[in-house]
């Protein structure tokens, strides 16, 4: 049940992300990681149909997370690229090359070889007050270094550095959320007499401003790259450290569930490097994503073409 919601809030992101990138693309530069870059993307309506399945993909998560450990929901997520490539040639008539099916490849592989080797269970402990203190902080000031680093410097390495303040604020948020679900069977009373739930509607909004800067900051490419691969290790790590994730031990399945990650990294960064994700230009990274798309989806293709 958490490996098949956490696939649908999967399919949920892809959709959204495309959504949403549109939405911003065509904010002026200055309106980084400000309101008006929220106030541009609030006036465009295909930005709320974006924000409305975002909801959706997180009461999909959540679910999940009830059901499942961190550690097994989160890389699951990683399967939102496979949905975008999907999108982009069903719905863009985009066609799928080598490198698009090799990163496909890579990613379940990895994904699946991930939970072959490591057999996640547990992951049922609720964190102390003191370990979420430590963790909190830790989490925090990654995050204000990652948002420090996307301040100058390139816009494809502005655009890495906010997705990657994307991806702990989205981990940080799991780990709340997880949380929150295990207070759910204490009663709803009792979950509102704990921090998580105010420090999640902290970081849920924190996640949305971010991601809207990832997008608006510079190439797909970058962004996606560091946001989708360092959320699920970021939250393995939480899973295990947090709330009792029971990975698989001993040297050899140590080693083939960390090179089974590397596979999914792997496949992960081919995926965000194909054409097909970052956009459609000369391929220097700076395409804005899908303003060829969009064209290709609006022909029509003549008479004499259909089959």
């Amino acid at each position: 049940m958490a490996f098949f919601l956490a696939a649908l809030a999967a399919l949920t992101s892809a959709v959204t992300s495309v959504l949403q990138r549109i939405g911003v693309e065509s904010a002026p530069e200055s309106s980084a990681l400000r309101l008006s870059l929220m106030s541009h993307a609030i006036k465009r309506g295909i930005w709320l149909v974006g924000f409305a399945l975002m909801l959706v993909q997180f009461g999909l998560q959540a679910t999940a997370l009830r059901f499942g450990e961190l550690s097994v929901v989160q890389p699951v997520l990683t399967t939102e690229l496979l949905f975008l490539l999907l999108i982009l040639a069903v719905w863009f008539r985009y066609r799928l090359g080598a490198r698009e099916w090799l990163g496909a490849l890579l990613v379940v592989g990895g994904l699946g070889g991930f939970f072959l080797a490591a057999r996640p269970h547990g992951g049922q402990l609720l964190p102390s007050t003191s370990q979420w203190v430590v963790a909190s902080a830790i989490l925090i000031s990654a995050i204000a270094a990652c948002i420090a680093a996307g301040m100058r410097g390139p816009r494809w390495w502005r655009a890495a550095a906010f997705g990657a303040a994307t991806a702990v604020t989205a981990a940080f948020g799991a780990s709340l959320t997880k949380a929150i679900t295990g207070y759910v069977s204490q009663g709803w009373g009792h979950v509102f007499t704990h921090f998580q739930p105010y420090m999640l509607a902290v970081t849920g909004l924190g996640t949305v401003f971010l991601l809207q800067n990832a997008l608006h900051a510079g190439p797909i490419t970058a962004s996606r790259t560091t946001l989708v691969t360092l959320n699920p290790l970021i939250s393995i790590v939480i899973g295990v450290t947090l709330f009792g994730d029971v990975l698989r031990g001993g040297a050899l399945w140590v080693a083939l569930e960390l090179a089974a990650l590397a596979v999914l990294v792997a496949g992960v960064v081919v995926l965000t490097r194909s054409p097909l994700v970052a956009g459609s230009g000369d391929g220097d990274g700076s395409d804005e994503m899908l303003a060829g798309a969009r064209e290709r989806a609006m022909v029509v293709p003549p008479i004499e073409a259909l089959p």
